[in-house]
């Protein structure tokens, strides 16, 4: 290449490099971040990663978002990790900073006090599944199809796994992850991996609608209410009603509570102050 033609080659690399590998949209208080490596399957490389952690942080304090949609362009949602960055660098070190970044980023996702939806089509396979499954609500495209192929490359998808059978049953996730196999929207929908299967060209129109509902809600009840759910989740049965019941004490002394009520009563629409 002469010297001319690697000028002119410059500012292609350069509008290259520009891409974010994370796209974010905000628009009636739901933020959408969109992961934007489509030539790799949008695999979780660990800047993706960063990327998406990085969000996730911003908008916990974000009082102008309610709700969070998780999209991914291309024909895949998410391939799981970058199997080439992986290899590329193969130390202990290496590996155990790579799933303990993952681990971190799904725990803020669950820990985030705004609703978070994945919107679901092509595949979403190993960490894509597990972010899936990691979401608090899931809506997928007919032709979407979710896998933990791990066994058949020798990796078994064990922190996936955790996700995972937090979302469906042991069998159907053991089945899942001893054979590879992937399983359609449908299947998803009846393991209660997914919420709703819709036809690939409403796939928006459904997301959007569960999320500007979702965002209509008083903002402090949604986060009281998804911190609740998770802790309670874990809990043995006693303690979970006690914490709860605590948990219902604080939500009635609260502001949107009592306005709530109130507009309920008098049978107009409440004004949310998120307090």
């Amino acid at each position: 290449m002469t010297a001319a033609n690697a000028t002119k080659a410059k500012p292609a690399a350069t509008a290259r490099a520009a891409v974010p590998i994370l796209e974010r949209d905000d628009s009636d208080g739901i933020a959408t971040l969109t992961l934007n490596r489509p030539d790799t399957r949008n695999s979780l490389s660990t800047a993706l990663m960063a990327a998406l952690q990085q969000a996730i942080d911003t908008i916990r304090d974000d009082a102008g978002v309610n709700a969070v949609v998780i999209a991914a362009r291309g024909s895949a949602f998410c391939a799981g990790h970058d199997l080439k960055e992986m290899r590329a660098t193969p130390s202990r070190a290496v590996y155990e900073g790579l799933f303990t970044q993952c681990s971190t980023l799904m725990q803020s996702i669950t820990a985030l006090p705004k609703p978070v939806i994945a919107r679901v089509h092509g595949a979403a396979s190993a960490a894509g599944l597990q972010l899936v499954a990691t979401c608090d609500l899931a809506i997928a495209a007919k032709s979407a199809l979710f896998t933990t192929p791990g066994v058949n490359i020798g990796l078994f998808c064990s922190t996936p796994m955790v996700a995972l059978t937090r979302n469906v049953s042991r069998k159907h996730a053991l089945e899942m992850l001893f054979t590879g196999d992937a399983i359609d929207a449908e299947t998803a929908l009846a393991y209660g991996l997914v919420n709703r299967v819709v036809p690939d060209a409403e796939l928006d129109t459904a997301v959007y609608g569960l999320a500007r509902k979702v965002a209509s809600k008083s903002s402090l009840t949604l986060k009281i209410g998804k911190e609740a759910f998770y802790q309670q989740a874990e809990l043995p049965v006693a303690e979970a009603y006690a914490r709860v019941s605590r948990v219902m004490t604080e939500n009635m002394l609260a502001r949107d509570a009592g306005e709530g009520i109130d507009a309920f009563l008098e049978k107009r629409k409440p004004t949310w102050e998120g307090r």
